[in-house]
């Protein structure tokens, strides 16, 4: 037996394998980027709309790793309660068993065919939904063929004697052998990190007749327990809350397997009477041409019944989780870190969250805003408030930082041309809620100057700061209504703008006059020159992000 050459037969096809699936996800993202976007947005507490939303975005992602590392950073980033995660992870669970029919479509022969039509339109077209197609049949191509040269590095083991003494003992026909064929799958599973790739391996073994098919059952269920360890390795730098989605997954998959050992002596033949034609029939060339439909029904059937049996237990499995992951004393509740890398989601996801982040960022400015408002017309310095602006402040340094760093990396990814424009209206619009952070802590600062000498602002001072600070503030608020308000107007909010900027004008002229009367002394006035200055551009960057979420142009 030639070993080497088996070997590189095997790990070339296991390469094309992985690579097919990768690129064919990213060709279905691209098609069905509306699809994940909407299906987040139905994420709720019945669990019903939550398992269909996981459902959908694993069948468009082809990766249920990927789907559950998202979850995961949107409870950490505390976008989503525990139970809809836990309810989201179910769905993934049985949207990833779509891969497994596409590889049980018995058209090996036909990879080269499917990547000679693809490779076309995927550097040709000019249209991108074109290429986008031609790219998904060029990948699916590349599925199918190394799937092909995977069977086929597998065919001379069936007449090995020293290979077929050792597979007796991972038979799986009695509980011992169960269990070493659930932990070979696992660990597997664990060390590739891609239940596609290891369910890739096993239906070529089994299909070029090297295992039988209650071996290759068991080690499928070993492969959705070694699946877990994506998420529960990206949630090491989650929060508690986190963490909790991530082990729910690993919960959730490990009772389901025990259930399944426990029925697996009768599971076996259930698949069989439901399918048809014997699994382990063998053609003259060795080969079980029915196998692949076999196990693909099998992880079917196990993660439906699964997400049956535990769905009305939800709520038991978030309460059992967050008994076993207790919150530390003093922790945040949520962290404003990116849980995962880019080469662990899909850049529908990607994006997704990094919106998610962003929105977060404009809520902490909000908050930031209405402290500084209440701080700047004050008779005496407040410590407490001017120390919550600073600390926002440098929390929204660390997001921008964080959320720009991050999008970098998703634009060296393929991204459509839709995608691109949305990572940079994203890293736009962080950078001007980045800006108007800032110019909270200079207005802090402004008002502190004069609560250092025991001066104050006159009465009508207040009053106009008071009122100015309020109608900049509802600026701010209604510019991020440019992301999803049907009803917004950029050409009213521009109108708005303008009459903004006609009211400091005036306010302007009335400060000058008062400077003129001697109302003010010289450190006030340049005080509320200063403030005015600092709430024009407060305005200015406002109008910026409305424009970026907006598609338009960057204000002066």
């Amino acid at each position: 037996m030639d070993w080497f050459k088996m070997s590189y037969t095997l790990f070339g096809g296991l390469g094309l394998f992985i690579y097919g699936i990768t690129h064919f996800s990213e060709s279905l993202q691209s098609m069905g980027s509306n699809v994940i976007k909407k299906a987040i947005g139905f994420v709720t507490d019945k669990p019903i709309l939550a398992v269909l939303t996981g459902l959908t975005i694993t069948a468009v992602v082809q990766s249920s790793s990927v789907t559950t590392v998202m979850l995961v950073s949107f409870v950490n980033a505390g976008l989503m309660s525990l139970t809809q995660a836990i309810g989201a992870i179910f769905g993934a669970n049985i949207g990833t068993t779509i891969t497994g029919w596409i590889i049980a479509i018995n058209v090996g022969k036909y990879g080269l065919l499917l990547i000679a039509l693809g490779v076309f339109p995927m550097i040709f077209a000019v249209n991108s939904k074109w290429k986008a197609i031609g790219k998904g049949v060029f990948s699916l191509g590349l599925i199918f063929f190394g799937l092909e040269l995977m069977a086929m590095a597998f065919k001379p083991l069936r007449t090995n004697d020293s290979f077929l003494t050792y597979l007796t003992m991972f038979s799986a026909d009695n509980l011992p052998s169960l269990l070493a064929c659930i932990a070979v799958g696992c660990g597997l599973t664990m060390i590739v990190q891609s239940s596609s790739a290891m369910l890739g391996i096993t239906i070529a073994m089994a299909v070029s007749g090297v295992i039988s098919f209650q071996t290759a059952v068991a080690l499928v269920l070993g492969e959705n327990i070694g699946t877990t360890i994506t998420a529960l390795l990206a949630s090491m730098n989650a929060n508690t809350a986190g963490k909790r989605a991530a082990r729910a997954h690993a919960c959730f998959n490990v009772f389901g397997v025990v259930v399944m050992v426990l029925l697996f002596r009768w599971y076996i033949p259930f698949i069989e009477w439901l399918i048809g034609g014997a699994a382990d029939r063998i053609l003259q060339d060795g080969s079980k041409p029915n196998i692949a439909a076999h196990i693909a029904a099998s992880h079917s059937i196990f993660n439906i019944t699964a997400t049956l049996v535990f769905l009305p237990f939800v709520k038991h499995l978030a309460r059992f989780v967050t008994w076993i992951t207790p919150e530390p004393e003093g922790e945040e509740i949520s962290t404003l870190k990116f849980v995962g890398g880019v080469e662990t989601m899909a850049p529908e996801i990607a994006i997704t969250e990094a919106k998610q982040e962003m929105m977060k960022m404009s809520r902490i400015v909000d908050k930031t805003l209405k402290l500084t408002s209440e701080y700047i017309i004050m008779d005496k310095a407040n410590e407490k408030i001017a120390g919550e602006v600073y600390k926002h402040e440098k929390i929204t340094d660390n997001i921008q930082k964080e959320i720009t760093l991050f999008l970098h990396k998703v634009i060296e990814v393929s991204l459509s041309p839709e995608q691109t424009t949305r990572v940079n209206s994203i890293i736009r619009t962080s950078d001007e809620l980045e800006s108007i952070a800032d110019y909270c802590e200079s207005l802090i600062n402004y008002r502190k100057r004069l609560f250092e000498i025991i001066d104050k602002f006159t009465p009508e001072s207040i009053m106009i700061l008071s009122e100015y600070l309020k109608e900049v503030h509802g600026f701010y608020t209604k510019s991020m209504n440019a992301l999803d308000s049907k009803d917004f107007s950029l050409k009213k909010y521009r109108d708005e703008y303008g009459k903004l900027g006609e009211k400091a004008d005036k306010i302007r002229e009335i400060h000058l006059g008062q400077i003129n009367k001697g109302k003010y002394d010289p450190l006030s006035g340049l005080t509320f020159s200063d403030i005015m200055v600092a709430l024009r551009r407060i305005k200015n960057h406002s109008l910026n992000i409305a424009e970026s979420l907006s598609g338009g142009k960057a204000a002066n």
